[in-house]
């Protein structure tokens, strides 16, 4: 549960440095809120400032998938406009955080199995529905332990009784 205080308490310090016009450091992508490296090819993160677009940019990734509905709090709602500058693929597919549906999970599974040549970005407002997708796509997808996804999942937060079910079902 403590990673779920931290995350909670980074996502409401990003909503508050949004509303202050405070940029949270941008040199590294470390200091991308709840960043997360998977493999070579796939990062997850929570929303990144517009500052740290070009980090993701130099970073070699081509495509961004973002999982947040545009009415997160934390949403940039020019985001697929500024990667498109970037010249950065973006797919928008919103996951209500209240309800998962399984129709969102297989749209985005559809989505990350066509770009497997790509360097990929999956973000959301905190990394949560992401962290939740993965764990569900590694165990349910691609025959991986409970034990061995988990580490990422509670890097991230320990999902409450809707997400729970969500990655159960």
């Amino acid at each position: 549960m403590p990673q779920t205080y931290k995350t909670v308490l980074g996502y409401f310090g990003t909503r508050l440095r949004q509303r202050l016009g405070v940029e949270s450091s941008s040199e590294s992508l470390d200091n991308i809120f709840n960043y997360l490296q998977l493999d070579d090819r796939v990062a997850t993160s929570g929303q990144f400032t517009e500052a740290q677009f070009d980090l993701i940019k130099a970073a070699g990734y081509e495509l961004v998938i973002n999982l947040a509905p545009a009415s997160a709090e934390n949403a940039l709602g020019n985001e697929d406009e500024v990667l498109e500058e970037l010249d950065l693929e973006y797919c928008h597919l919103p996951v209500v955080f209240q309800s998962p549906k399984l129709d969102d999970f297989e749209r985005f599974i559809a989505v990350f199995e066509a770009n497997q040549d790509k360097k990929i970005w999956v973000h959301c407002a905190a990394n949560m529905r992401v962290s939740a997708f993965f764990f569900k796509y590694r165990t349910q997808r691609l025959g991986w332990s409970v034990g061995d996804a988990i580490t990422d999942l509670h890097e991230v937060w320990q999902p409450i009784r809707v997400w729970q079910r969500f990655i159960d079902g």
